[in-house]
């Protein structure tokens, strides 16, 4: 809904993020208030080694006054992180801080006083268990959304993985006719829903070329059957296509969304295309959850030459919706 607020968990404190962040603000004006929530002391800290000037207004989320709020000054939910230094390396020394700023986001969504979430880039290594693949998975869990769909978003080409930061080799066990349909029709609807269209969509095989001279052929056995199915429900859908040719120009032109079965597939040839001109969103979730399609960047802390463009798209597309 417009003019609730749009809530950004900074995430990893020694990332690139509040650097991109301080530049996206400064850089275009946004209708709908902006609630951070980050460690005021390192917000102040890297404030000051970035040379950045905003007054910043600390809010109280149990009392959260959604009339009162707008973005002439950095909205802050305060979560207490000591740190004497601007930056330091990524280390387990964060994990209970980004879980904090996650549980504070997710109690101001649950009592409905956003639907709007984006979180900075996150080391998985130093804070996920073993039992989440990756962050989308959970946030999901935090509020059992079982249908989870990542979507990289750019107004040219979207792309999608049927499944999504698994090993290789785990990747065609993985994949079933149930699966494929349930994440192409979220999709789907989700077009419908906010661009109010119906999606161009190529659906990539698994193997090389959409062959196989295995007993077990996912493309003809699982892929190919999938395709007939949603399109006789009314889905814009086609393939399997080859995975090495879809993304050419002519090809891609075709399409509003291409789905890949695996991660790299269809991840790598979009940032290879637009690079940070892209956003992740989260499908199949009560809210709309977004995060800036690069990692923490660790190399380039405190060098104030990262490109805000994806975080700058993130809250655009948010301010809009």
């Amino acid at each position: 809904m417009k003019n609730k607020p749009i809530i950004i968990v900074a995430g990893e404190p020694n990332s690139i993020f509040l650097e991109i962040f301080f530049k996206s603000i400064k850089s275009k004006k946004f209708k709908n208030p902006i609630i951070l929530i980050c460690s005021l002391n390192l917000l102040k800290l890297q404030m000051n080694k970035l040379k950045f000037k905003k007054e910043i207004k600390l809010i109280n989320f149990h009392s959260l006054n959604l009339t009162k709020l707008n973005n002439k000054a950095i909205n802050l939910i305060d979560v207490k992180y000591n740190q004497k230094n601007a930056f330091e390396k990524i280390s387990k020394k964060s994990k209970n801080y980004i879980k904090k700023s996650f549980e504070v986001a997710f109690e101001i969504i649950k009592k409905g006083l956003s639907d709007k979430l984006i979180n900075g880039p996150i080391s998985k290594k130093h804070f996920l268990d073993k039992k989440f693949l990756g962050i989308t998975e959970y946030i999901a869990k935090n509020f059992s959304s079982k249908n989870k769909v990542m979507l990289i978003y750019n107004k040219k080409i979207s792309v999608s993985p049927i499944t999504t930061h698994l090993p290789i080799k785990t990747v065609s066990r993985n994949i079933n006719k149930e699966l494929i349909n349930k994440k192409i029709k979220i999709i789907n609807n989700f077009y419908k829903s906010y661009f109010k269209y119906i999606p161009r969509i190529a659906v990539t095989g698994l193997n090389p070329h959409c062959e196989s001279n295995l007993k077990k052929n996912e493309d003809k056995q699982i892929i190919e059957p999938s395709i007939k199915k949603l399109r006789k429900q009314g889905l814009r859908i086609y393939g399997p296509y080859a995975a090495d040719t879809i993304f050419l120009k002519k090809n891609r032109e075709l399409f509003d969304v291409i789905i890949g079965m695996y991660h790299d597939q269809v991840l790598g040839p979009l940032k290879t295309l637009y690079e940070y001109d892209a956003i992740n969103i989260t499908l199949g979730l009560p809210f709309i959850r977004i995060s800036p399609d690069h990692g923490p960047n660790e190399k380039m802390l405190g060098k104030n030459k990262s490109n805000p463009l994806s975080l700058i798209n993130a809250i655009s597309f948010l301010d809009k919706n």
